[in-house]
């Protein structure tokens, strides 16, 4: 003992330092075990997009630290048991995984797994393996968003110590199977937690849910019937969400409700209420009769339910409630006291009804959301609401406020990040007290549709998206405006603004959107967009500006809209353009453009472009061949769309004006499967090539008030989807093309004022268009010009694909063609065709959608014959009488 306290202090610091640690040591992971992860490691190449949810920001792929350098129970995400050492814990969530997973994968081996984790990565393609049902020691499973698709298998039910099961989807990509909901849960007796969410369970909700369950997350799933009143009386459920389930049925319990005091989290939203006459009266009946136990509601979300009517104003048991969700319905009267007394309430959602009055004063101190656009509420905004320091987000968008606008007064929302104030009827009180007043954290500013007037304001430099359209503001574009360095989004349209366009914008390191249209901006455009810009959509149209188009824009390589339509711009067709590897809208319409469109047979021009208008311009000579050669965007129908996108969805909704029909035509969103070709009112000559049949995706085609000739390219009927074609007021001649009357969309046709000879052909489309379409081309005859075609001809519809066992039921049938309805409905139609053409090819089983077109044709057509027919005997017979 003495010799011990002789020794150096760190000596004995290091030996006791050893001596703990290696009593401590867990045994070696099993060689097996370790050969097992590394097997399954290398299933899977790692990529950074596989897992871009926000929860993964930040995280880093787990299986990097994966080898035999070191025990497996050290591997990031391995956790093993301390006696046994076998691997019981796998948490590979946001690990960036990507590729198969393969039915018979490696980690079924192991064996003694309790909880498994595979959420937020990519294994598209890969069914979820009835092996999973194998692993019998979990009691936690979390295979969420992560790509799976097919059927759950109904072995997962066979993990009766299952504690909590995760699956979220992103579509019905992902079933159950009809009316498996109950047989997977048979055995699930100890579940706690079960979330299945965004996928096609496509049942009814069984009763027999474990009594442990304190979240049952079921939204999106395509539930269907009555909700079971047992639901409601599990004693320890905490949060419900049934939302997004239309043709699911909610009951409210009569008697006392077991969850009510437990209950902190419901959402009900999408779904249907019944078993009362006043959809409203029937939620919050027995809530007034048993307010007193709803201690612990925190959020109640009744989003999108058909409620009707006023919100009931003696409520008084949600005195916990922090959110609160009505959005969406039809409710009227004014919002009841007892909304704004709640004194923890920090989320308020009720836009998109019919409420009305005045806002009474807020009791709660917490608020950080308000969202009550939409409504036809009045001023004046409520003090209470003015001084709430944690406020994040306020809209009182398209109401009846009609204050002087004083920024003064939302200087105590220190937090605020989010002004709208958009489609109301404010003034300015002082507008040179906008950018000294207003906040350092505001960076969203909506103030679209008032009645500001006078000369643009310059908000603070730190604001991000300014939206001031639809005003009346006049003067210039103040050179300051270029300082706000954070500016991503400027809309100024539709206002009385004047004079140049300041140079500098093209300088602005974070602009993203430039929206100036429908002023009176003039000049030539001066402006010098620097390389690298972020610059994404760019609009001037319906302004007076002149000169040149500004080469300084091939430095936009981000660029998607580019509309410089109705100015008096003065310039060749830019060609140049074409290098823009993202520009997806070109609009040059109406203005001083000139000369021919010449090409370069070797450069793929325009690789994105999907809509291009050039036309009432002075463009010449012949259609540019090989500039639509290029236009590889229109040529297919993108297949691997999920679901459909709009241009701009992620940064500003842009709008553009087209032609069709012969009208003006505004598209408030640009579908990115709309694609157009206008080159009308131009001066162009020549043949139409025929390349243009290869652009199989083209929904519009305008190329009228040419000069052009020669024959009616066939090949125009391989453009499948095309529903809109105008050819009028050219010099075409030769017959019509019978595969035209193939075009199944079509819905527009104008071949008139040419010099067509010949039989119009009939079925399908044909059937549907005017005199007006044909007119002006004296050589042409059959329906609906007066002139007979003789015999069948080229009226003759196709047998192969005419449905046969129609004609026997159309005598009695009753169904009568309303020509206005047809040429009403077009408008319509040109949005359900080109929807109809995204779901042929998403299923990829179009054979069944043209059978039921081409026997909805065959009615028709028959139907027109024997009226045309009877219509001819009721004549003969009225003469010789």
């Amino acid at each position: 003992m003495e010799n011990i306290e002789k020794l150096p202090l760190f000596v004995i610091y290091v030996f006791l330092f050893q001596l703990g640690f290696s009593s401590c040591l867990p045994q070696l992971c099993p060689k097996d075990q370790a050969l097992v992860l590394l097997e399954f490691k290398k299933m899977f190449s790692i990529n950074p997009f596989a897992s871009t949810s926000e929860e993964c920001e930040g995280l880093s792929p787990k299986t990097l630290s994966w080898n035999t350098s070191e025990d497996c129970c050290l591997w990031d995400g391995v956790h093993c048991d301390e006696t046994t050492s076998k691997v019981i814990e796998l948490d590979l969530r946001c690990s960036q995984l990507q590729g198969k997973f393969l039915s018979n994968s490696s980690i079924f081996q192991l064996s003694a797994l309790k909880r498994l984790d595979l959420s937020m990565n990519d294994f598209s393609d890969s069914n979820i393996s009835p092996n999973f049902g194998g692993l019998t020691s979990l009691t936690y499973l979390d295979l969420s968003y992560s790509m799976f698709t097919g059927q759950i298998p109904s072995e997962i039910s066979n993990l009766s110590k299952l504690r909590s099961l995760r699956i979220y989807g992103y579509s019905t990509d992902l079933t159950l199977g009809p009316h498996k909901l109950g047989q997977l849960l048979k055995n699930l007796t100890q579940l706690r937690e079960l979330e299945l969410s965004n996928m096609g369970i496509s049942s009814t909700i069984p009763p027999n849910f474990s009594s442990y369950l304190t979240t049952l997350r079921l939204p999106g799933t395509q539930l269907y019937g009555i909700l079971p009143e047992r639901v409601f009386h599990l004693p320890n459920l905490r949060l419900l969400d049934l939302s997004r389930n239309s043709q699911l049925s909610v009951s409210f319990p009569i008697t006392k409700w077991n969850s009510s005091a437990s209950l902190k989290d419901l959402s009900l939203n999408g779904v249907n209420f019944t078993n009362a006459p006043e959809p409203m009266s029937n939620f919050f009946g027995p809530i007034r009769l048993f307010n007193e136990n709803w201690t612990q509601l925190e959020s109640l979300n009744l989003r999108s339910n058909f409620l009707t009517g006023p919100i009931p104003s003696d409520v008084s048991g949600f005195q916990s409630l922090q959110l609160l969700s009505m959005s969406s319905n039809s409710l009227n009267g004014t919002i009841p006291s007892w909304i704004s007394s709640l004194p923890s309430l920090k989320y308020l959602d009720l836009r998109n009804n019919s409420l009305s009055g005045q806002l009474d004063e807020f009791k709660s101190k917490e608020l950080f959301w308000i969202d009550l656009g939409k409504n036809y509420l009045q001023s004046p905004i409520p003090n209470s609401l003015l001084n709430q320091e944690n406020l994040m987000f306020l809209s009182l968008s398209s109401n009846n406020f009609s204050d002087n606008l004083n920024f003064r007064i939302f200087s105590n929302l220190s937090g605020l990040g989010t002004l709208n104030l958009s489609y109301n009827s404010f003034s300015w009180a002082d507008k040179d007290q906008v950018k000294s007043n207003l906040l350092n954290s505001l960076y969203d500013l909506d103030l679209r549709s008032n009645l500001l007037q006078g000369s643009l304001p310059i908000p603070p430099s730190f604001i991000e998206n300014l939206y001031i359209s639809h005003n009346k503001l006049s003067g210039h574009i103040p050179s300051t405006i270029c300082k706000l360095e954070f500016l991503r989004v400027l809309d100024l349209a539709s206002n009385s603004l004047k004079g140049a366009i300041p140079p500098c914008l093209g300088n602005m390191s974070a602009i993203e959107v430039l929206d100036l249209r429908y002023n009176s901006l003039g000049g030539t455009i001066q402006t010098n967009f620097s390389v690298g810009n972020p610059l994404r959509s760019f609009n001037l149209r319906g302004n007076k500006l002149e000169g040149e188009i500004p080469r300084s824009l091939i430095n936009s390589k981000r660029l998607e809209v580019l509309d410089l339509g109705n100015n008096e711009l003065n310039d060749t067709f830019p060609m140049w353009l074409g290098t823009l590897p993202n520009l997806m809208v070109l609009i040059l319409r109406s203005n001083k453009l000139h000369g021919p469109i010449r090409t370069s047979k070797t450069k793929k021009l325009f690789p994105q472009l999907r809509i291009i208008d050039i036309s009432s311009n002075g463009f010449s000579g012949d259609l540019p061949t090989h500039l639509l050669e290029n236009f590889q965007a229109m040529k297919k129908v993108d297949e691997n769309m999920r679901t459909p996108m709009y241009i701009g969805d992620y940064y500003y909704k842009d709008s553009i004006t087209i032609s069709s029909k012969g009208m003006s035509m505004e598209l408030v969103r640009i579908f990115s499967m709309y694609t157009a070709i206008d080159l009308s009112s131009n001066r162009f000559e020549g043949y139409i090539p025929s390349v243009i049949g290869n652009l199989t995706s083209l929904v519009l085609l305008n190329l009228s008030h040419n000069s052009l000739e020669g024959h009616i390219p066939t090949l125009l009927g391989s453009v499948s989807a095309l529903q809109s074609l105008d050819l009028s007021f050219n010099k075409l001649g030769g017959e019509i093309p019978v595969q035209l009357a193939s075009l199944t969309f079509l819905g527009f046709l104008s071949v008139s004022h040419n010099h067509l000879v010949g039989c119009i052909p009939s079925g399908y489309q044909f059937a549907t268009f005017e005199i007006g379409s044909f007119e002006g081309n004296d050589e042409l005859r059959g329906f609906p010009i007066s002139k007979d075609c003789g015999g069948r001809g080229r009226d003759h519809v196709p047998q192969s694909t005419t449905p046969s066992a129609l004609d026997d039921q159309e005598e009695d049938s009753g169904f009568e063609i309303s020509w206005e309805a047809v040429l009403m409905g077009y408008g319509c139609g040109l949005i359900i065709g080109i929807s109809i053409i995204y779901i042929m090819s998403s299923t990829r089983k179009p054979i069944c959608l043209f059978r039921k077109i081409a026997e909805w044709e065959h009615k028709t057509v028959n139907m027109r014959k024997k009226k045309k027919v009877a219509r001819q005997v009721r004549y003969s017979t009225l003469t010789l009488h």
